[in-house]
Order: structure tokens, then C-alpha cells, then sequence
């Protein structure tokens, strides 16, 4: 099991760099960072921008890989991501994922003065924002011409470090957006249940597993084809409470088929993540004792 950890970009410079190095040290796989403007609770914090702070820990780090999680079509052109991602990609020395999703509501919507859009236009959104991204990472897009999306001539050079070009990971849990996923994406994300009925995670995520499983067999893909990456923390559950808690949490993902679990940097500031920060390094420490 891999391990992910989500890191607010809020706090001031040199306590951003010591936490990114400290988990870079420890051995965690990844390290994420969302991509909003502001966000939710931290509407009146401070928030920097993600990708300069992508690029400022990219050059501080040197194993853990790094993403977006996710990049959001309601703030960035493909043209300009695409070109953000072959840049950190750069910097990082080729240990960056370009997570996307498909933007929700809320004011990151409407800061550019654009009307949101229903989901099912979001959807077809970001089937254009994915398609046109993957062509520009891989050099074999510099047009693109959709109803959401336009790119007129772009050039992506000298193109990423990984080839055939920077990882992508989809965020989605409906069945247009898992289509996308099992089309293009190297990893899927998921969060459960986002629907709001409340399904227990696991019945969501298992049913949205299977659904890609035969999403890939439909465009001849095998089922190992796409890593499988479960974000914690938005179902009430608290997976660093305690080792014991973690361990638990692993066992769970992994019986669902998950390869990375994500979890969310412990904040004193913030009572839905405010466990004691040193269950990190007890985390690093036991990973022979976890799946």
C-alpha cells in the first residue's frame, strides 16, 4: 500500500518547506496539494497558489512525488496546465501526477465571472479538458477545438520527462466520469460516496471499482492498468487517530483493491484533522506492519 499525504498550501513558506522535507525523509510515496483559489473552511485563511508552491517543493524534495489533487477546470485553461505540469514535471525530475477533476461549485465557480455549470455539463468538460491534455503532454496535440475548450496552435516543448508524458489521474465516481478515467487515466481517484446518500465507503468505492473494471475490459485495457488511489477525511472517519486506526484504514482499502490511501497532513487549526502530527512518523516507522 502506498501512502499519500495532502498538504494545505496555507502556511508560511519555511513551515511549508520543513513539512514537505519531513515527509520526504519519512518515505511517503506522495505528496498532494488542491488546487483552489480558496477553499471551503480556509475561505478566510491564507491560501497560496498551488502550482508556484508545487514548483517551490518540487526543488526542496528529492524522492516523494507530487500532485494535484485535483486540478480544476474552473480556474485553468488545458493549454496553461498542460504547460504548468511539463514544467514541474521538469523541476521535480520527473516524480509529478497531474490530477484532475471536473471543478465544482461554490466560489472557485464563479471567481472568473463565468456561470457555473450543471454536472452533466462539467462532465463534458472535462472529457474535453482530459483529451486535450493528454494530446499536449504527449506532443501530439497543438489544436483543439471543443465546446469548453480551444487551444490554437500550442507548442509543449521540449515536452515532459516521463514519457509517453506526465501521469494522469481522474478523479471521478459517476459512470461518465470512470469512462474517462478507463480512457485515459494511469490512476483513479476516489472519495466514496459523492452522491450524498450516504453509502459507507466501502460499498461505494467496491461498486465504482467494478464499473471501471468493466469500463477497461470495454476499450481493451486490463484492470491493472490504472492505479487505484482512495482520498480520506470527508466521510468522518479518522484514519490517524491512531496506528492501530491506520492500519485498520489500510486493511480496508486494500480489500477493496486500493493501491495508495491519501490522507490529510494533521492541523491543530483544523478540527477535522487536528491529530497529534506524530502519528506521521509512527506511519513511517511500522509500514512492514501495514498491507
Amino acid at each position: 500500500m502506498r501512502i499519500g499525504v495532502v498538504v494545505m498550501p496555507t502556511d508560511p513558506w519555511s513551515q511549508a518547506l520543513d513539512t514537505a522535507r519531513r515527509l520526504d525523509r519519512m518515505g511517503f510515496d506522495h505528496l498532494w496539494v488542491y488546487d483552489h483559489l480558496s477553499w471551503q473552511r480556509y475561505r478566510e485563511r491564507p491560501w497560496f497558489a498551488p502550482y508556484p508552491w508545487l514548483a517551490g517543493i518540487a526543488g526542496a524534495t528529492s524522492t516523494i512525488r507530487l500532485g494535484t489533487l485535483v486540478a480544476n477546470p474552473n480556474l485553468r485553461h488545458a493549454a496553461t496546465l498542460a504547460k504548468d505540469a511539463m514544467t514541474i514535471d521538469h523541476i521535480a525530475e520527473g516524480r509529478f501526477t497531474l490530477g484532475i477533476g471536473a471543478g465544482g461549485l461554490g466560489f472557485d465557480a464563479t471567481v472568473l465571472g463565468q456561470a457555473p455549470l450543471t454536472p452533466g455539463q462539467r462532465v463534458d468538460r472535462l472529457g474535453e479538458y482530459v483529451e486535450s491534455i493528454d494530446g499536449l503532454l504527449r506532443g501530439s496535440t497543438t489544436s483543439y477545438s471543443g465546446e469548453y475548450v480551444t487551444i490554437d496552435d500550442a507548442r509543449m516543448l521540449p515536452g515532459c520527462i516521463q514519457q509517453p508524458r506526465v501521469p494522469i489521474a481522474i478523479a471521478a465516481g459517476a459512470p461518465r466520469s470512470i469512462a474517462l478515467v478507463a480512457q485515459y487515466a494511469d490512476a483513479w481517484i476516489t472519495l466514496g460516496d459523492t452522491t450524498g446518500a450516504g453509502t459507507p465507503t466501502n460499498e461505494a468505492v467496491g461498486a465504482q471499482s467494478a464499473l471501471l473494471d468493466r469500463t477497461l475490459t470495454d476499450v481493451g485495457r486490463s484492470s491493472d492498468a490504472v492505479d487505484r488511489i482512495l482520498l480520506t477525511g470527508h466521510d468522518g472517519q479518522r484514519p490517524l487517530a491512531s496506528f492501530d486506526a491506520f492500519a485498520d484504514a489500510a486493511g480496508r482499502a486494500a480489500e477493496m483493491g486500493i493501491d495508495e490511501l491519501i490522507v490529510h497532513h494533521p492541523r491543530a487549526d483544523d478540527e477535522h484533522w487536528n491529530d497529534d502530527p506524530a502519528i506521521l512518523e509512527e506511519i513511517a516507522g511500522r509500514r512492514e506492519e501495514l498491507p
